[in-house]
């Protein structure tokens, strides 16, 4: 099903019915008891910093268990699955030294839980559905970090825009409906 036709389906199933959507992924990643050699995996093996979690990373060095949480969401009966991409911001990724990859990470993130949908759908005749999430950025632009400077913020509005900008493209290139 092409991705203008998921999203009547998703229109019209919302007209009939209450939606199903997954639930906590950083939850059933703990579950995992995943290591600082998971969150590596062998690309980034030698990083100058800790990854252990960095969740969304994952949907690069794991994409197994990403891709394997997402079908246990759709065959416990979820009809919608969430990127995993809470995080998956600049500002965000600047903690790990890895804002370059905002686009890498949400492209990565939306296909592994559109793989999962489809094969989910294929299985059971039904359609399912993937969200893309912008989750919240570690800066705010309304407050300052600074208690003796109330007029300084860390990160501008341009900043927030484009970075969300960034990731929601490849969301949608990753096929998001």
């Amino acid at each position: 099903m092409e991705r203008q036709q998921r999203i009547e389906a998703l229109h019209l199933a919302l007209q009939e019915r209450i939606l199903l959507l997954d639930g906590a992924m950083g939850t059933m990643i703990q579950a995992y008891g995943l290591g600082e050699d998971d969150y590596r995996g062998e690309r980034f093996k030698d990083w100058h910093s800790d990854l252990k979690g960095n969740n969304d990373l994952l949907s690069i060095t794991r994409p197994e268990v990403i891709r394997e949480i997402h079908s246990q969401f759709l065959e416990s009966g979820a009809d919608i699955v969430e990127t995993n991409t809470f995080n998956a911001n600049a500002p965000s990724m600047g903690d790990y030294g890895l804002q370059s990859l905002v686009v890498e990470l949400n492209s990565a993130a939306a296909r592994i839980a559109r793989e999962a949908a489809d094969a989910c759908a294929a299985d059971c005749g039904q359609p399912r559905f993937v969200a893309g999430v912008l989750g919240p950025a570690n800066r705010t632009a309304s407050l300052s970090p600074d208690v003796n400077d109330p007029g300084y913020r860390s990160i501008t509005f341009a900043q927030l825009a484009e970075t969300y900008q960034d990731a929601a493209v490849a969301l949608i290139e990753g096929d998001v409906d």
